[in-house]
């Protein structure tokens, strides 16, 4: 009897020695299993469809499910709105990315794996836990539109000075009270979202970015402007909800948001209608009289129903420590910038940014009046590749 109980209890150790050594590996093992099981109607068949876009958004994932790896045909890969704290190692093997979209996840750093994506064009990582960006993020050379609001940056990550070709960079909804005085180096950055920082006083390094075609400054605590006349390329500048009651001085063809922006962009219409009526029955005189009608600049370049000026990029700078111009300056009238690149446009359900790079539809974009509303509730992005109609996507 004690032998047969003795046995017993040796059994049992040894049995309990053999789970206790391989209970972690079977149970990562089940947890894999249980994944693959729990796949959702429906998700299967995106796998076998062979199609170059792949969305698995909203399906709670806490990891990609295995099989997106061996999808080597893959060129835009959406994964918002699960709880993924991270990416496999192996999603490197998929170099066809060009979009990768890791919207309102789980994630305090940028996976590894994703700096090894050197074909990416846009890589979207907002509302997740983000505090900082790794130096190999610089590996993302083609990168043109960089998304990494609603995280929690405290300082302007400048690990972005090695992306060259970063054209359109959204760093809206985090902590940030100053921008680092050398941000002119960024020279391909044309829109530029910094709306719901912590701003109190305006960044004097923006005065330096002249390229700039698209600024957001909304909610912040900035309580006086400069004149923005020198930032030839601006075409949107919106500073809704600070503690101002009109806008700053900006070039004739930009578009404003903010308080008091309805009643200055309706004031500058007037202005130009009288002088378009001026220059016209001037015309007449002349030409009653036989002469030569001068055609003035301002019939050259407005409109009663001109639409905003499209976009496009043109490269100038401002040395460092060189001092700006005075206000005697900034009052003349600016030379008139051609562009020929996207419009931008406004509708009645949300605001458009279109610019080489990107387009921005959701609900979260609201254009009421003279005011530009942004919700806190959840934004669901529309993803969407610019077709090509006269221009192919770089990189494509």
């Amino acid at each position: 009897m004690g032998n047969s109980s003795r046995k017993g209890e040796g059994e049992e150790e040894e049995e309990g020695g053999v789970k206790d050594g391989e209970e972690e590996e079977i149970i990562e093992k089940k947890k894999e299993v249980e994944v693959e099981e729990e796949l959702p109607i429906g998700v299967e068949e995106l796998f076998e469809s062979g199609d170059p876009v792949l969305d698995l958004s909203y399906y709670k994932f806490k990891r990609l499910p295995s099989r997106v790896i061996e999808l080597m045909h893959l060129e835009k890969l959406y994964a918002c709105g699960n709880r993924l704290r991270t990416l496999p190692d192996s999603i490197s093997q998929l170099q066809g990315l060009r979009i990768l979209a890791l919207d309102f996840n789980k994630m305090e750093d940028v996976p590894p794996a994703v700096c090894q994506l050197t074909n990416l064009t846009r890589l979207y990582l907002g509302s997740n836990r983000l505090m900082s960006l790794p130096p190999e993020l610089r590996n993302l050379q083609r990168l043109r539109c960089l998304w990494v609001e609603s995280n929690y940056f405290q300082s302007f990550p400048r690990e972005l000075y090695d992306l060259p070709n970063l054209k359109s960079l959204q760093i809206g909804d985090n902590r940030m009270k100053t921008l680092p005085s050398d941000l002119c180096r960024m020279e391909a950055l044309r829109g530029l979202w910094l709306y719901g920082n912590r701003f109190d006083t305006f960044p004097r390094a923006l005065l330096r970015m002249e390229h700039l075609e698209i600024l957001d400054l909304d909610r912040n605590k900035i309580s006086e402007f400069p004149s923005l006349k020198r930032l030839h390329a601006l075409q949107l500048f919106s500073y809704d909800h600070n503690p101002v009651d009109s806008p700053p001085r900006v070039g004739e063809e930009v578009l404003v948001v903010g308080e008091g922006a309805a009643e200055f962009l309706e004031e500058r219409e007037a202005k130009n209608e009288r002088l378009r009526k001026a220059a016209e029955e001037e015309a007449e005189e002349l030409a009653l009289a036989g002469e030569e009608p001068v055609i003035h600049g301002i019939l050259k370049n407005s409109s009663s129903n001109s639409k905003p000026a499209v976009l496009t990029v043109e490269d100038t700078d401002i040395k460092e420590g060189e001092p700006m111009a005075n206000e005697e300056e900034e009052d003349m009238e600016l030379p008139v910038t051609e562009y020929d690149g996207a419009e931008l446009e406004y509708d009645e359900e949300g605001v458009e940014y279109e610019t080489e790079e990107l387009i921005c539809e959701g609900e979260g974009f609201e254009y009421e009046g003279d005011e530009l509303e942004y919700e806190r509730a959840q934004m669901d992005y529309e993803y969407e590749e610019l077709e090509d109609s006269g221009r192919k996507d770089e990189g494509a």
